[in-house]
């Protein structure tokens, strides 16, 4: 069996699997966690490197052992149980994750979020740091993506780039959350509907109920921002439940937060681009997964959350 220092050896901004399971059973075999699955009346295990897995999301049909959540969380992987296409998330600690139970985690971003947290004003200054941090991270992607300018979408389009300038100066203005999330909310509306004219869905409605291809895609590739919105809060210690915008109604609002950092600028191109080309669930994974990785989401998501904690010296992350 591997040593836990040798299962994080990997940090989990660098790691490269996001996993989505169903109809198999997750279990310990030979010192390894693998996933069993049978068809054809033949079963095949399947390995899962978890020192190199961020989040694991179980979905219909199936079941886990006690061996593999230890072992799972003595490498620090994020459990969750879902329903179909990897929505909605159902049961877990912390809301929707079953996080591991590691006592050893650093405290400093704990108390640097709490330093400002209880006052409003400071609050609102965080939400704009959030809100600015994404604006930058979707000209940042959209600006440079070879897959996505080949589908019309680029920073520099007279349209995107009118609308992304409006929100970036709207920012500054807002004098209340309420007003910033208004604010979100336009930009995004504005973002769906000219993707789906690129794409060719002209008459697309957001419905996170919704059954056509567009929104469980959407639905699905936001559920594995979560995922990893969660892993990184549960590696610098801060409890969900601190959020500086989202959470008025919900006590896990940071993890929306925090994904929305990446969120539009990777999923929702991906969730369009792929229901276009009618890729199978699996592949819109796969895409999704291979766009985190490609412009260092994870990596981006902690650099925002610790610059906002006001903690420069990570070298106490036991990552």
């Amino acid at each position: 069996m591997e040593k836990l220092n040798e299962l994080r050896s990997i940090l989990h901004s660098k790691r490269a699997n996001l996993y989505y399971l169903e109809k198999c059973r997750v279990m310990v075999k030979d010192g390894r966690v693998v996933y069993l699955s049978e068809k054809s009346k033949q079963i095949n295990y399947w390995n899962i490197p978890i020192a190199n897995t961020t989040v694991i999301i179980l979905g219909i049909g199936t079941s886990i052992t006690n061996s593999a959540v230890r072992m799972l969380s003595s490498a620090g992987v994020i459990i969750g149980f879902s329903g179909d296409d990897c929505t909605p998330l159902f049961s877990g600690t912390e809301i929707e994750w079953f996080t591991p139970q590691n006592e050893y985690r650093p405290t400093e971003y704990m108390q640097g979020w709490m330093s400002f947290w209880y006052d409003e004003d400071s609050r609102l200054f965080a939400a704009k740091i959030f809100q600015e941090a994404r604006f930058e991270f979707i000209c940042r992607v959209w600006g440079s993506d070879r897959f996505l300018k080949e589908h019309g979408i680029n920073v520099n389009d007279n349209f995107f780039h009118s609308a992304l300038s409006h929100f970036s100066e709207q920012i500054g203005g807002a004098n209340s959350v309420s007003k910033l999330l208004q604010i979100e909310a336009s930009l995004t509306k504005a973002l769906y509907k000219e993707i789906a004219l690129l794409t060719g869905f002209v008459d697309f409605v957001r419905d996170r109920e919704g059954l056509d291809i567009v929104n469980r895609y959407l639905n699905h590739g936001n559920y594995l921002a979560y995922g990893l919105a969660a892993s990184v809060l549960w590696c610098l210690g801060i409890p969900h439940a601190f959020a500086v915008m989202h959470g008025k109604t919900r006590r896990g609002g940071l993890v929306f937060d925090v994904a929305d950092l990446i969120k539009d600028a990777l999923v929702l191109p991906t969730a369009f681009i792929a229901a276009k080309e009618s890729v199978t669930d699996e592949k819109f994974r796969e895409l999704c997964i291979s766009m985190f990785l490609n412009h260092c989401a994870m990596d981006y998501m902690f650099d925002v959350v610790k610059k906002i904690s006001g903690v420069k010296d990570d070298s106490s992350l036991p990552i």
